[in-house]
């Protein structure tokens, strides 16, 4: 790699002069001569000047570059996470160093199995040039796991000090051993970011080590030839429930085959396998393939088929929007029908809109907290806090189910939808809250995420607000065809529950302000109808209409 020989270069040298720098502190707490402290001390230094030269070099390359490749720019990132990281081992080494002054014999130390502790950080910083600069992944996870023994080191000798803590006389002497070997804890830390970087190297992406351990033993347990040291690996949705979703393609020369890896907390992961299954029984094209699932105590994951197409949200800012929003409506619509129809269930349900807000008011008010109110008086006029609002709504939805329930998605924002235009399919994804419920619940989701787009060109908005009309007639249809006489009045309490919560994805305060006042505007109505028959609830179908033009 003749681009990066300078970088290499000093690379090579800091490692070195790190590893030197583990040595004389090891040499040090084993006969603390005084040639090796000021050692320690000026090896600091130099290795302080390796860090800004790299950083400088990085930083020089980056900007005086205008047509630096990505993985050109993701190698520099990493070099310079790494000089970081080893400069922080070098401050520990020297923070070590200070604490044995403290004790009132070094000798106190050697109680403690701390050897095991530089064995492991030193053959580690061993790996570090060979596994960068020839992309080995053995290597790069190697020095991640590093990490986990030098955690279990420190647990054994932490326990054995805090129990004698209780009976020792020489307490000044056990705490100062802590603080030593939590330094060399720390210094751990450190080589787990050294070995991330490595893998970000090679990724493009920063993968924590269970999820890149994750998607390795789901590469394994699928009987194909795509190999970890293959792939390429491309985010391609964020969530905010802390999954990480991302493309993983085989390379252009072996086909270029490409699944979906999704990872995250086993509740979510496992609860969308289930549900994918059973979409699975009821429109098998509708949702992808699951072609593995991994699960540990914490934390689980899935290679799923890669489905392609765009989302409904990037059809809607696409060149093409008109003809191409057309025809993904139609699909959808026929879908929608298909889906409704087909499970509908004679059972009432109720979505519990109500519920939701209450689960999600505290992260609403702590980014918008102007958007709480208290009681209000003015004579014999009384004017209910923003908490009263929200209980009177929850006896009003008590008297709201829905007569019948269809399997929902559960979280139908546009994200969630897939338009194939060449196959005419489409298909849905994120289905971890799947189940029987009220379709309205994913007709108000579905609005509302179309509504909530901070997207202010008129033309763009134009098509957004047809594509709302369109498809809030047609779920109204599916609502007299089926004898649903409270679906106005449920889609109030859902357009509530979407308006108010997404304001705490929103900082745009004029953007949030608007969505703030249709949920407080749509409460003022629905309890103003309150005591009267939900069958003659009116719903205002602007409501869902954005305009600032």
């Amino acid at each position: 790699m003749h681009y990066f020989s300078d970088l290499e270069e000093k690379i090579h040298f800091m490692v070195l002069e790190v590893n030197r720098q583990l040595e004389d502190t090891l040499k040090i707490i084993q006969d603390p001569v005084p040639d090796r402290v000021d050692r320690v001390k000026s090896r600091d230094d130099r290795i302080d000047n390796y860090k800004a030269i790299i950083e400088n070099l990085c930083f020089s390359r980056i900007h005086g570059h205008e047509n630096l490749r990505k993985d050109k720019v993701d190698f520099i990132r990493a070099v310079n996470i790494i000089s970081t990281n080893l400069e922080r081992i070098s401050d520990f080494a020297v923070n070590i160093v200070a604490q044995l002054s403290y004790l009132s014999r070094v000798e106190f130390m050697h109680d403690y199995n701390y050897t095991p502790f530089f064995r492991q950080i030193s053959t580690s910083l061993d790996q570090v040039v060979p596994g960068l600069f020839n992309k080995d992944l053995n290597r790069a996870l190697s020095i991640c796991r590093a990490e986990f023994m030098v955690d279990k080191l420190f647990k054994r000798s932490f326990d054995q000090i805090i129990q004698e803590l209780d009976s020792s006389t020489s307490k000044q002497d056990l705490i100062t051993c802590l603080f030593i070997i939590r330094y060399l804890e720390r210094m751990g830390d450190a080589l787990l970011n050294i070995g991330k970087a490595i893998i970000f190297s090679v990724f493009g992406e920063k993968l924590k080590i269970h999820q890149y351990q994750a998607l390795v033993e789901n590469l394994d347990s699928i009987n194909n030839d795509i190999s970890i040291h293959n792939v390429g690996f491309e985010s391609i949705w964020e969530t905010r429930s802390g999954c990480r979703i991302g493309k993983i393609m085989d390379s252009p020369e072996r086909g270029g085959k490409a699944v979906l890896f999704k990872e995250g907390k086993v509740q979510k992961i496992s609860r969308e396998k289930e549900n994918i299954e059973k979409w699975k029984k009821i429109f098998p094209s509708l949702v992808p393939g699951i072609f593995s699932y991994n699960q540990t105590q914490d934390n689980a994951s899935m290679l799923l088929e890669f489905l392609q197409g765009c989302s409904l949200q990037e059809a809607i800012v696409s060149q093409d929007r008109e003809e191409t929003l057309e025809n993904a409506t139609f699909l959808l619509k026929e879908t929608m029908s298909l889906i409704w129809n087909d499970t509908i269930r004679n059972k009432r349900v109720s979505a519990r809109f109500t519920a939701q807000i209450v689960q999600r008011i505290d992260d609403v008010l702590m980014i918008h907290p102007e958007f709480n109110f208290s009681e209000a008086r003015i004579g014999s006029l009384t004017k209910p806090s923003l908490n009263r609002v929200i209980a009177i709504l929850g006896d009003i939805e008590n008297e709201l189910e829905a007569p019948f329930s269809v399997f929902i998605h559960g979280d139908f924002n546009t994200n969630n939808i897939i338009y194939n235009q060449k196959d005419q399919q489409i298909y849905f994804i994120d289905l971890h809250r799947s189940c029987h419920g009220d379709y309205v619940q994913d007709v108000s989701v579905f609005l509302v995420s179309n509504y909530r787009k901070p997207i202010f060109e008129p033309e763009v908005r134009q098509a957004i607000n047809r594509l709302n009309q369109e498809f809030y007639s047609f779920a109204r249809q599916f609502a007299a065809e089926n004898s649903d006489p409270t679906f106005n009045a449920r889609l109030a309490l859902g357009f509530i529950r979407s308006f108010f919560t997404s304001t705490r994805f929103e900082l745009n305060q004029e953007f949030a302000l608007s969505m703030y006042q249709r949920a407080l505007y749509l409460s003022e109505k629905l309890i103003a109808h309150h005591g009267r028959p939900w069958k003659d609830f009116s719903l205002p179908r602007d409501v869902i209409m954005y305009s600032r033009f």
